[in-house]
């Protein structure tokens, strides 16, 4: 009996793998046609990337990130084009909706997974085509002030004054307030100086004026300005406001610490009193008892 029952379990098994077979042949022309209209699609969709990306990279200040989004999305398409192609041929018309229905449900399922890579993305994405900044700018964010040494669909990476390498998210980078200072090549320098209540106010502005006229980098279309603005305890607080050109990643620096020396040395010369906070200690002797 058990023999019977195996060998019943065996004819059909064989029956239906001839069935497989022969359908397999019958579809054999068609499968054939397919895989040679899928790859056909597929290199062509690699051709077009990449002639895509070779001309467009050759034109002067070309965003190459977003040539390469634009590639990848043409090669996606043009491949798409080719996989439903392929179906067709093999009459599979309801595995393409089955496969299209899968897709949206994975996708979903994906998109809340990884939400905020999928945020990084979006946002490298326009961030790639805004240009809100660049490779060699000069920004701050978060706290962080350095050079864009790497942008990514993902992160930014910023080369801090300290020489240590800061990765901010995308989502950051274009949800949060960023300071570019490379898209203002101008800056003001804003110096705050007590000098002594006996000095001579006027002369005081025209020596600071005068030691600031040649500073480092100073934009000489705009006039040094010296205000008061404050009577201290012990000194009169003015604010001296030099405009500078921004040249490079410490060009500010620079000129504000040559600002500093030359007030310094032009108070020195003109013997300009910088006060400094004074305390006065009474002593009082009381009677003895």
């Amino acid at each position: 009996m058990k023999v019977s029952t195996l060998q019943r379990y065996l004819e059909l098994i064989l029956e239906k793998l001839q069935r497989w077979a022969e359908a397999a042949v019958k579809m054999l022309p068609n499968i054939l046609a397919a895989l040679v209209v899928f790859f056909a699609f597929y290199y062509l969709g690699k051709f077009v990337r990449n002639t895509f990306k070779r001309i467009t990279n050759k034109f002067p200040n070309q965003n190459k990130t977003v040539n390469s989004i634009i590639g990848t999305a043409i090669f996606i398409f043009i491949a798409g084009i080719g996989l439903f192609s392929a179906l067709e041929i093999l009459k599979l018309d309801k595995a393409v909706t089955s496969l299209l229905a899968g897709a949206g449900v994975i996708g979903l399922a994906l998109g809340f997974a990884f939400q905020e890579i999928a945020s990084n993305f979006m946002a490298g994405t326009m961030i790639a085509f805004e240009r809100p900044y660049r490779i060699g700018d000069i920004i701050e964010i978060n706290g962080h002030t350095g050079i864009v040494r790497e942008i990514t669909l993902r992160t930014t990476n910023i080369e801090t004054y300290q020489g240590l390498e800061v990765i901010v998210p995308n989502k950051q980078m274009f949800t949060n307030t960023m300071i570019n200072y490379t898209s203002t090549p101008r800056r003001r320098i804003d110096l705050e100086i007590g000098v002594s209540y006996s000095t001579d106010l006027d002369s005081v502005k025209d020596v600071i004026k005068d030691a600031l006229e040649n500073l480092y980098g100073r934009i000489q279309s705009e006039p040094v300005e010296v205000f008061y603005n404050k009577f201290d305890s012990y000194s009169v607080n003015l604010k001296a406001q030099v405009w500078v050109k921004y040249p490079g990643n410490k060009g500010y620096f620079k000129a504000y610490d040559e600002a500093i020396c030359s007030i310094k040395k032009a108070f020195l010369e003109q013997k300009v009193e910088i006060p400094f906070p004074v305390q006065t200690i009474e002593i009082i002797n009381r009677p003895k008892v």
